[in-house]
């Protein structure tokens, strides 16, 4: 199934621009091994299973179905690989800290989660940051979205940015940068702004602390755009150049579009009740009505920023977990080194 651009161009499939089709079977120009479900499964090699099926519940979106065999076939294995990144950044390190007779620590490690709205980044994250978490060494880790870093609602209105929210220009990406730098310089007690889904707003004079973790995942749309070069080729920093290891969540866009939907209507049933939420207004729509609405939404801002912003990186990623109609992951395709 494919979904149609606003313009009439066509999106293509999930995947189908990552790995290189192969006419010669002696050429590979694809930089990505690809692997089955079951191919990935076995690459757990016995690691134990610390989650419950209670634990997925508490961790899972609204809308977003995980299973513990989805857990293990999939989130299990990636950990292990995570485990053997982060131990081998940190062997770099001892052996660059020796090379330049320095003794100081290591910074965290930090795990870049990417994909469109309604693809399930949240899930994924807060998945991988509770197994890490249980990691025999029981290593710190942390976990932030880029949404505190949008502009608050005010700011976005004067700059007439409100249709564009979640759009790389409707972030404070040098605050971002700073709070990302700041990480990775291993300061301690970095704060971020806190960002509210209830009022749809940046929460004034709220902040989030993170204290050198170990290990640092940072969930958002955009988080692996390189940006605009600059023509007098003076360095520039990206939020990607701060990336330990990233991971891209792709799935076809009609697939997308129904999750966007479907959550949108639990919502309209839930949150949007609440008298304080922004959307409270859209809690007495029809099912006709709020599947409209969120149709619109889908097709004029969340489809236009995924085909011209957030797609466009997913080949920047080290791993890229493509998913089914159902949510379930059926291919993962890694970066070769």
């Amino acid at each position: 199934m494919n979904g149609s651009a606003p313009n009439g161009s066509v999106y293509k499939p999930a995947m189908k621009s990552v790995a290189v089709e192969k006419k010669d079977p002696k050429i590979d120009l694809s930089p990505y091994l690809l692997f089955s479900k079951a191919e990935w499964a076995a690459l757990r090699a016995g690691e134990p299973m610390t989650l419950t099926a209670a634990d997925l519940d508490r961790l899972r979106s609204l809308n977003d179905p995980v299973s513990i065999g989805e857990a293990e076939q999939v989130y299990l294995p990636l950990t292990r690989l995570l485990s053997a990144y982060f131990e081998a950044m940190a062997g770099l390190h001892r052996v660059t800290s020796k090379f330049l007779d320095l003794t100081n620590d290591r910074t965290p490690f930090i795990i870049g989660v990417a994909g469109s709205v309604a693809v399930g980044k949240s899930t994924t994250a807060r998945i991988l940051q509770a197994l890490l978490q249980r990691w025999p060494t029981s290593p710190k880790v942390d976990l932030i979205t880029t949404d505190g870093f949008l502009f608050p609602n005010k700011a976005l209105e004067k700059r007439g940015l409100m249709e564009k929210k979640g759009f790389p220009e409707s972030y404070d990406r040098a605050r971002f940068l700073r709070f990302l730098s700041n990480i990775k310089s291993g300061h301690r007690g970095v704060t971020a702004p806190v960002y509210s889904h209830l009022t749809y707003d940046i929460l004034a004079g709220e902040v989030l602390t993170i204290d050198r973790p170990d290990i640092l995942i940072v969930e958002g749309l955009n988080i692996l755009q390189p940006g605009v070069l600059p023509k007098d080729g003076k360095p520039v920093v990206f939020a990607s150049d701060y990336l330990d290891f990233s991971i891209y969540i792709d799935a076809d866009a009609a697939h997308m579009a129904q999750w966007f939907t479907d959550r949108f209507l639990r919502l309209r049933d839930t949150a949007f009740r609440d008298p304080t939420s922004f959307f409270h207004k859209f809690s007495t729509l029809s099912e006709n009505e709020a599947i409209a609405l969120a149709t619109g939404y889908w097709k004029s801002i969340n489809l236009p920023n995924l085909i011209n912003n957030i797609l466009p990186t997913r080949s920047r990623a080290d791993l890229i977990l493509t998913k089914s109609a159902d949510h379930s992951i059926h291919q993962v395709a890694l970066r070769k080194l």
